[in-house]
């Protein structure tokens, strides 16, 4: 039986720079980071420090993907055309501001959604990363 998630891939376009992104602007920790294989592969993973049994796995598009799709990958995020992660946030209009303060590129400012407020950054390597101040809501009435 499946009992959680633990590990989600983000595809970066450089693994110290997505880590210290991750780590220094957004507040991630670092999990593991070393090189195995003669140097060949490099596994890195972060958590956020209220969700440590949930790991984010830091990688460039590469094996096991052909080249094909590998280039595609890095065209795609290129474009930030590559989705991140979902991030809950507890106030998104303040997230929104220290973020910004920052430095970090927003492509949606904070707004009213059904469920909440949600705004949309992007990380250093393209990804958007959405952030949600969660409310109750009714999908019945929305439409």
């Amino acid at each position: 039986m499946i009992t959680n998630i633990s590990i989600i891939t983000v595809l970066v376009k450089d693994i110290d720079a997505a880590k210290a992104f991750y780590l220094d602007v957004l507040g991630f920790v670092e999990q593991t980071d070393i090189t195995v294989g003669d140097g060949a592969y490099r596994w890195c993973t972060i958590t956020h420090p209220n969700q440590p049994e949930l790991q984010v796995h830091l990688t460039p598009p590469g094996p096991p993907y052909s080249p094909e799709v590998a280039a595609t990958l890095r065209r795609a995020q290129d474009e930030g055309g590559l989705f991140g992660l979902g991030l809950n946030v507890d106030d998104c209009r303040k997230t929104y501001q220290e973020l910004r303060a920052k430095g970090v590129e927003f492509i949606q400012e904070p707004a009213e959604r059904p469920y909440g407020v949600e705004a949309v950054a992007r990380d250093n390597s393209g990804n958007w990363l959405v952030l949600v101040e969660h409310r109750e809501f009714d999908p019945a009435t929305t439409g």
